[in-house]
């Protein structure tokens, strides 16, 4: 099968991860990328792990793209890169507001070479506004969205604010821009005319805090203790959620509990809510005479939602996930990788990771040939 995206040409001009990620989806679905790097490359071409030089991080992200070479401080490359404008359906950018209208490749200075772009700007808080242009890494719009202290809320301690490894904003917010592109080309059969998408990290992370937006809003109890989280068993911790009145049904049966359908205490939602630390209490007590692996036995048995901790290594050996076809084998310099595919399967349609990494400026000469440059001009466009 061919992707749903089939015959479309994004350009690329993303780097670290939010903008490489969604970048990476319209590949998964078939549109051919472009990446357009500086002479050096993106930065997470020398994120670990590196092998033979080789990034798995950079290939995950960038997994079926082609990559060109181009100096946007030059004039010459500017054109270069206005010249594959004409023959593009889509470009994405993550710069900081204000560089692409620096070297000219804006979405007002580009939108009359070619009428029907969809053109994407990724930035921290958005194009326009007084936080507009200050600098933005995930792990700064986790704290300045709420999230971070939303989330140490449910921990139940005052205590110094987390570190921050993973980076939810990166992946959220590209998966948005993705969403937003689809979208616009969409509505482009139907007027054939391109329009400009400006993506906030800011408001997509806010999007996280579903309950916590009208929390603050309106005077609401905080809970007691949080009803999603750890139980503990005899050898360490299941994950346990009861979010309908049909898991906490089962959970009591399930753990020897019929009792707690009748209690005052816990047979309606709001009493169960404020009291829920009584009853993890009483769970616990049965809990952690099991172990780990027999409380989950015991769940599953019950339809109770719930689940050990597990390691992503774990995760990735799952035979759900494997069944799934979850992840693709990627070729790059260094041998071969695990890369994940999107997290949904079309029946009429391909969506996987393409199996193969470009080196840098690896289709350079391709692409401006295509566009009409010759060899020598190719070989003066950055300047030398």
């Amino acid at each position: 099968m061919n992707g749903a995206l089939s015959g479309l040409r994004v350009l690329d001009f993303t780097t670290t991860i939010a903008g490489p990620h969604c970048t990476r989806l319209l590949a998964d679905l078939g549109a051919e990328v472009v990446k357009i790097e500086a002479p050096d490359g993106d930065m997470m071409r020398t994120r670990p792990p590196l092998r033979n030089g080789a990034s798995t991080s950079f290939g995950q992200l960038n997994a079926g793209k082609k990559s060109i070479a181009l100096d946007l401080k030059w004039p010459a490359a500017v054109e270069a890169a206005r010249r594959l404008v004409a023959t593009a359906d889509v470009v994405v950018e993550n710069f900081r507001p204000g560089v692409m209208r620096r070297f000219g490749l804006d979405y007002e200075t580009l939108r009359p070479v070619k009428p029907d772009l969809v053109y994407c700007a990724i930035s921290g808080y958005g194009q326009t506004g007084p936080s507009a242009e200050l600098p933005a890494y995930a792990p700064v719009i986790h704290a300045t969205s709420g999230y971070d202290l939303a989330h140490m809320a449910y921990q139940g301690e005052a205590r110094r604010p987390d570190y921050c490894g993973i980076y939810i904003a990166d992946v959220l917010t590209g998966t948005y821009a993705f969403g937003a592109i689809v979208t616009a080309l969409y509505q482009r059969q139907a007027t054939g005319e391109g329009q400009m998408i400006d993506v906030s990290m800011l408001e997509s992370m806010l999007t996280l805090t579903l309950s916590e937006i009208q929390n603050a809003q309106f005077a609401v109890a905080p809970p007691g203790r949080p009803i999603f989280g750890p139980v503990a068993t005899r050898d360490g911790y299941i994950n346990l959620s009861i979010a309908s009145e049909r898991t906490f049904q089962n959970l009591a049966a399930a753990s020897g509990h019929p009792g707690w359908l009748t209690d005052p205490r816990f047979a309606e939602y709001a009493k169960r809510r404020a009291n829920w630390g009584e009853l993890i209490d009483e769970l616990e007590r049965w809990s952690t005479e099991l172990t780990t692996a027999e409380v989950q036995a015991v769940f599953d048995r019950g339809g109770v939602p719930s689940s050990p901790y597990r390691t992503v290594k774990e995760a990735m050996a799952d035979p759900q996930i494997l069944h799934r076809r979850s992840f693709t084998e990627v070729q790059d310099a260094g041998g071969r990788f695990l890369a994940i595919n999107p997290p949904f399967h079309m029946t009429a349609a391909k969506s996987a990771a393409r199996p193969f990494v470009a080196a840098l400026g690896e289709h350079t000469r391709e692409l401006l040939a295509e566009v009409g440059y010759t060899t020598a001009e190719i070989a003066a466009l950055n300047g030398r």
